[in-house]
């Protein structure tokens, strides 16, 4: 009998979930070295393999550059390992001494990894090993375009978690994902937290799943050159970082706002750095290839080089040329160059006062990139500040290349290939997103304060029941004043309980 491809899809998945509660149940009981040699182990052969999985996912997706997919690798194993290594994740956490307060890790359980097409092998060997290093087991999701390469890196994740000790089936996945499955593996009872690394509606149907869930928004990217910037060395990083992978991380820069006063310099460093400016006719036909629908990226251009864009539009330009670029002045979805477009396309913004730069900056997030990421080249560090305390963002990167300065290559924040948008973007968390997101901690605290609790007053209580016994005995006296003395059958101390009981009943009530 032939199935369904959704439904094989489905049970493929409940499978897989399936196996992993129960290796995580299992899993549970390791200790903190049991735990960091597994997961040495993995990042170990997941770096060994960065090459291998690099050419894969290339040649599958038909988006980005070997030799840069290796560096994501990289930075998705050996340096997510080296940031991750010495923290504790398994019992006592921690000791406040002095407030008696010892803090205890727990992990959540069963793990949703959702990956990109992006980033489908960085994000594999990502996800799994912060997992396992907070004893959290993983079932993933692979993008349909993706699907052997992200699988690929999920088995020499698990080959080596298991070889260094680790139960069968804490790492799972979708060999043939559909969105009917990925819907279900969200909503699974089994399922304890969400990872969702993709386009925005995903990302919203991970939190409205009722799970707990990390989600990433997009990144609409500014990147303002400042006046007092080194101009050589800003084009050069920003060209840099632009071509890297062909546009395809995240926090790559999207537009450049540069001041007025260095806007000719800025023109002659990007030609010089490989940019090919181009006209008004070549903006209008390249804006149709960019976005054929209004707000619609195209997305046969995502992760391409920029050459391939270019004649994708009838545009001859150099072999050589890097980068795509055309002078704008207008933000909106309907507007193609000011959109988020993962691939090696500028818009280019000039701004004639500090004013109207941050304003651009400030159009540009709210367009779409709002609580992601800001890059900025300036030699100023009151402007970085002021920049920083106004820009809705979660990070700011100074004077470096924003796509992997983002993800912790070039800058001291935390190596991830999850990016938190934090409130400004509709996510629970800013942060860049590593172990310490999937670990629960509980807390036992000792008594270190005596207080004084006040008790209530009674000074006035004999009173109260003084008066309250005299007014029963003068209700008594007048019932007895009214009955003649022959008729006395019922004695004053009955009367006394009548009257007390019906005084009790209402006070009751």
């Amino acid at each position: 009998m032939q199935f369904d491809n959704d439904l094989q899809s489905i049970q493929e998945m409940r499978n897989a979930v399936k196996r992993a509660k129960e290796a995580q149940a299992e899993y549970l009981s390791y200790s903190q070295e049991q735990v960091d040699e597994i997961v040495k182990n993995v990042a170990e052969a997941a770096y060994g393999k960065s090459l291998e999985l690099a050419r894969m996912a290339v040649e599958e997706t038909g988006m980005g550059l070997v030799e840069h997919k290796k560096i994501k690798n990289e930075v998705g194993s050996k340096d997510v390992y080296e940031s991750i290594k010495d923290e504790k994740t398994v019992g006592i956490i921690g000791e406040d001494r002095v407030n008696k307060v010892t803090e205890i890790a727990y992990p959540f359980g069963v793990v949703a990894g959702i990956i990109p097409t992006t980033n489908p092998t960085s994000t594999a060997i990502f996800k799994t090993l912060i997992s396992l290093k907070t004893r959290n087991a993983i079932v993933v999701s692979p993008h349909p375009r993706a699907v052997n390469c992200t699988v690929e890196a999920l088995k020499i994740c698990s080959d080596a978690a298991v070889k260094a000790g680790a139960p069968d089936g804490l790492v799972g996945w979708i060999s043939k994902p559909s969105m009917a499955a990925t819907n279900e593996l969200i909503k699974h009872r089994d399922i304890d937290v969400i990872l969702a690394t993709g386009g925005g509606g995903l990302v919203r149907a991970a939190y409205s799943s009722g799970k707990p869930a990390y989600g990433v928004g997009p990144g609409n990217v500014p990147v303002y050159i400042e006046k007092s910037a080194k101009v050589n060395e800003a084009v050069s990083m920003i060209v840099d970082s632009k071509s890297f992978d062909n546009g395809t991380i995240c926090a790559t820069e999207q537009a450049i706002v540069v001041d007025r006063n260095i806007q000719q310099m800025v023109m002659r460093e990007l030609r010089n750095n490989g940019a090919y400016i181009l006209n008004e006719e070549e903006k209008f036909e390249l804006e149709k290839i960019i976005s054929p629908a209004p707000g619609k990226l195209n997305p046969g251009i995502v992760g391409q080089h920029a050459v391939k864009i270019a004649d994708m539009a009838g545009i001859k330009v150099p072999s050589d040329t890097r980068v795509l670029i055309a002078e704008e002045t207008r933000v909106g979805k309907h507007i193609p160059f000011s959109i988020e477009k993962l691939s090696p396309i500028f818009a280019l913004y000039t701004a004639e006062s500090y004013q109207e730069a941050k304003d651009y900056c400030m159009k540009l997030l709210n367009l779409g990139g709002r609580g992601h990421s800001l890059s900025l080249h300036t030699t100023d560090d009151g402007v970085a500040k002021e920049m920083a305390l106004e820009m809705p963002v979660s990070r700011i990167m100074v004077n470096t290349l924003s796509s992997i300065g983002a993800v912790g290559a070039t800058t001291g924040l935390k190596p991830s290939l999850t990016l938190g948008c934090g409130s400004f973007g509709g996510n629970i968390t800013s942060d860049n997103v590593s172990a310490r997101h999937l670990i629960n901690i509980k807390r036992m605290a000792y008594g270190i304060k005596s207080p004084s609790i006040p008790k209530a007053s009674t000074s006035d209580l004999p009173k109260k029941i003084e008066k309250g016994n005299q007014e029963v005995e003068e209700i008594v006296n007048q019932v007895l004043k009214q009955v003649p003395e022959h008729k006395h059958e019922i004695s004053p101390e009955k009367i006394t309980e009548m009257v007390n009981s019906v005084i009790k009943k209402y006070q009751l009530n």
